[in-house]
C-alpha cells in the first residue's frame, strides 16, 4: 500500500492530477475514481499509456506495475493529499458557502484579491467531495489568500469540505429553500450551511456576516472572531462594521464606499439585480478587511464580466435579456422577477424553468412561485418543465413547455423588440438552449 506521505513525495515531482482519461497532461497523476457507472481502476493501464506518470488505484487485481500506485480508497486518498498540500500553506483559506450566489461571490472576491496577492480560488463551480481536493491539489508555491467555493445537497457535506480545506475565514451568501429534498426544509438548511461557521468556532477562525442578511447574524455568533458588514443608505465611518452604500441595481449594480486608504469611491459593475448588489457588497468587504487599495477594488468590480449562464446581460433583436439559467431555487427566483420588473421596457417576460430537488414541497413552491411572478408587472409568463406542468397555469394567463425545446421553437417565433426578458430555471431544464 502506498501511504499519504510518500504519494505526497510523488506528488511534489508530477504535481498534476486528474480523475479523467480523457484530459491527461503528460506527467500527471490519475486518480482512478469509482461512480455508479463506471469504475476508474479500468482505465489505470490506460492513463499511463496516455501519457499519466502515476496511476493511483484501490483495486488490487489491476496493479500490473510500479507506476500503478495502491491504495485503500482512491476519493479517500485524493482528500487526504488535497489536505496534506493545504498544510503547506500558513495562509489566510476563506470558505464560501450559502443557497445562492455562491459562485459570483467566489468570483468576484477573486477578482477583487487577486488584485492585490497571488491568489489561488475554485475553477468554475468545482466545489464538492471531488472538486475541492482537486482546487487545492492545484494551489501553486507562492499563493498568499485562497478562495474555496463548498457546495452542499445533504447534511454532513460542509463538514466534510472544512477537514479537506481547513479554511482560517469563511462567509455564507444567505440561506434560502435550496436541496429541500435532502435538508426537509430551511431550519435542514440553516444547520448544514452553519456547519462553516460550526468550523470556524471550533478552530478559531474569522467569519464574515452580511448582517443585511436574514439569519446570518444569529447563525454567525457561535463564531467570537466576526467582521461584519451591511447595506446603509449614507456612507460613515463605523468602527467594526464595513458599510457599503447601494446606488442602483437596474440596469447595472452601482455602489460606494470607503476604505482605510482614501476617500469615498463609486463603482458600477456589469451586473445586475439587488441579489447581485449583495454578492459585490461581500467583495468589497473583503477587500477592505484584507487592505485591497480602494482603486484596486473598484478596478476589479468594473472589470468583472459575468459569464456561463449567470448574472449575464445580453442584447439581442432590439430586445434585452437577462440570462441567469445556472440554477434556480424559490429563494433566488423572487429575486430575478423583482429585477425584471425594475427594468424600463415597453413589455417583460419570464421565462421560467422547473426548479429542481424540492422534493416533497416541490408542487407547492411551484404553485407559490407562480402566484408570485402573477402578482408583478409581467406581461407574460412562461414556464418550462415537468413540475410547472403540474401547476394551474392557465389560470394565471401563462404559457406552459415541455422543454427547452418547445420553448425554443415558441421563443424564435416572437418579436421582442423593446422587451425585457428573464430566462431562469435550474440546471437541468438548460433554458440557455432557448437562445441558441
Amino acid at each position: 500500500m502506498t501511504n499519504i506521505s510518500s504519494l505526497y513525495s510523488i506528488f511534489q515531482h508530477h504535481p498534476v492530477v486528474s480523475t479523467d482519461t480523457r484530459q491527461l497532461p503528460r506527467g500527471c497523476i490519475f486518480f482512478a475514481l469509482k461512480g455508479d457507472y463506471f469504475d476508474g481502476n479500468k482505465f489505470a493501464a490506460q492513463a499511463l499509456e496516455n501519457g499519466a506518470a502515476y496511476a493511483v488505484i484501490d483495486d488490487p487485481s489491476c496493479q500490473t506495475n510500479k507506476r500503478l500506485l495502491l491504495v485503500p480508497d482512491v476519493l479517500k486518498a485524493m482528500q487526504q493529499l488535497a489536505n496534506h498540500h493545504r498544510r503547506q500553506f500558513d495562509i489566510p483559506v476563506i470558505g464560501i458557502a450559502g443557497s445562492n450566489g455562491k459562485t459570483t461571490t467566489k468570483e468576484l472576491v477573486s477578482s477583487v484579491l487577486s488584485g492585490h496577492y497571488p491568489c489561488h480560488f475554485t475553477s468554475g463551480n468545482l466545489n464538492n467531495h471531488i472538486g475541492v481536493p482537486l482546487t487545492l491539489l492545484s494551489m501553486p508555491r507562492g499563493t498568499e489568500v485562497a478562495i474555496i467555493e463548498m457546495g452542499t445537497n445533504q447534511p454532513g457535506d460542509i463538514e466534510e469540505l472544512c477537514h479537506i480545506a481547513q479554511p482560517t475565514h469563511g462567509l455564507l451568501t444567505n440561506i434560502g429553500k435550496e436541496h429541500l429534498e435532502g435538508f426537509g426544509s430551511i431550519a435542514g438548511v440553516k444547520k448544514a450551511e452553519g456547519e462553516l461557521f460550526d468550523y470556524l468556532a471550533k478552530n478559531h477562525g474569522c467569519a464574515f456576516v452580511n448582517l443585511s442578511e436574514k439569519y446570518l447574524p444569529a447563525m454567525s455568533k457561535k463564531v467570537p472572531m466576526r467582521v461584519g458588514y451591511h447595506r446603509t443608505e449614507a456612507l460613515r465611518t463605523n468602527p467594526g462594521v464595513i458599510e457599503v452604500q447601494m446606488l442602483a441595481d437596474m440596469p447595472f449594480v452601482q455602489a460606494a464606499f470607503l476604505s482605510d486608504d482614501g476617500p469615498r469611491m463609486e463603482v458600477t459593475t456589469k451586473l445586475f439585480g439587488n441579489h447581485n448588489f449583495q454578492n459585490v457588497m461581500t467583495a468589497i468587504a473583503l477587500g477592505v478587511y484584507f487592505k485591497v487599495p480602494a482603486g484596486k477594488i473598484k478596478e476589479a468590480l468594473e472589470s468583472y464580466t459575468p459569464s456561463n449562464n449567470r448574472s449575464q446581460l445580453i442584447q439581442r433583436n432590439g430586445a434585452t435579456i437577462l440570462l441567469d439559467a445556472y440554477n434556480a431555487n424559490p429563494s433566488s427566483m423572487q429575486p430575478a422577477l423583482q429585477s425584471l420588473c425594475a427594468m424600463p421596457a415597453a413589455r417583460r417576460i419570464a421565462i421560467l424553468g422547473d426548479m429542481l430537488e424540492l422534493g416533497d414541497d416541490s408542487q407547492k413552491e411551484h404553485e407559490a412561485l407562480l402566484r408570485f411572478a402573477a402578482r408583478l408587472k409581467i406581461n407574460q409568463i412562461v414556464l418550462v418543465g415537468k413540475e410547472f406542468g403540474k401547476t394551474p397555469f392557465s389560470t394565471f394567463g401563462a404559457l406552459h413547455f415541455a422543454d427547452n425545446l418547445a420553448a425554443k421553437q415558441w421563443f424564435d417565433a416572437q418579436d421582442f423588440q423593446g422587451s425585457a426578458i428573464l430566462i431562469k430555471g435550474s440546471r437541468g431544464i438548460q433554458l440557455e438552449k432557448v437562445l441558441e
